[in-house]
C-alpha cells in the first residue's frame, strides 16, 4: 500500500488522506465509482474496466495531471485530480497564471450518506492543494447543471468567473485563492 501524501483530521469525521492512484490496482474500484449514476458529471458513464484503467494510466504518465485516491479512516472514499490549467482542460479558455492549479473531485457512491462528508472531502482537497506554497489559486470547471458542487465550491471560497463552453459541457469556470479559502474557515494568512 502506498503511503499517503497528505493527511488531515476532521474533528467530527476523522482522518482523511490522499495517495496517488495506482491504475492497475485501483481500476476496479474506480470503475464502480465513475460509472455509477451519481457520477454522471464525471463523464465516464459508458467506460468499461479497461477504459478506466487506460485513462488513469494516461493520467499517471502525464506531467501536467495527477490522480489521487482519497481515504476516510483508511477506507477508499473519494477521488481527486490535480492538473495544470496552462496545459490541460482550460487551454485557450482560462488565462492561467503562475500558481494556478486545476482540480476535480468525486466522492464514492454510498447507500449510507454521512452529514458533512462531502464538505470534509472538498476541504481536505483544498488543504492538500494549498499545502504546496507554489499554489496561489485553485481553478475548477464544474458542469453548469451540477448545482450540488456549485454550493460546495462556494462554501470553500470559489467564485464563478463565467460560464464557458467546453467540448463536453457548459461549465462554471470558478476560482478560489488561498485567502478566499482561509476566509471561509475564519483564518487569515
Amino acid at each position: 500500500m502506498t503511503t499517503p501524501l497528505f493527511t488531515r483530521t476532521d474533528t467530527a469525521l476523522g482522518e482523511f488522506s490522499l495517495r496517488p492512484v495506482d491504475p492497475g490496482a485501483d481500476a476496479e474500484l474506480l470503475h464502480g465509482w465513475v460509472t455509477h449514476p451519481k457520477a454522471v458529471f464525471w463523464l465516464m458513464q459508458d467506460c468499461d474496466l479497461a477504459a478506466v484503467e487506460k485513462e488513469f494510466t494516461r493520467i499517471a504518465a502525464d506531467p501536467f495531471h495527477d490522480a489521487y485516491l482519497g481515504l476516510h479512516n483508511g477506507t477508499p472514499a473519494f477521488l481527486m485530480e490535480r492538473y495544470d490549467p496552462a496545459h490541460r482542460e482550460l487551454v485557450g479558455i482560462h488565462a492561467a497564471e503562475a500558481g494556478d492549479v486545476g482540480m476535480h473531485f468525486l466522492t464514492a457512491p454510498t447507500a449510507t450518506p454521512v452529514h458533512g462528508f462531502t464538505r470534509a472531502v472538498i476541504t481536505t482537497v483544498m488543504e492538500m492543494l494549498f499545502a504546496d506554497p507554489a499554489t496561489h489559486r485553485v481553478v475548477v470547471e464544474p458542469d453548469a447543471r451540477n448545482t450540488a458542487v456549485h454550493a460546495l465550491n462556494k462554501a470553500v471560497g470559489f467564485e464563478v468567473v463565467r460560464t464557458v463552453a467546453l467540448p463536453s459541457k457548459d461549465a462554471h469556470l470558478s476560482t478560489c485563492t488561498r485567502d478566499q479559502f482561509l476566509a471561509t474557515r475564519g483564518e487569515t494568512r
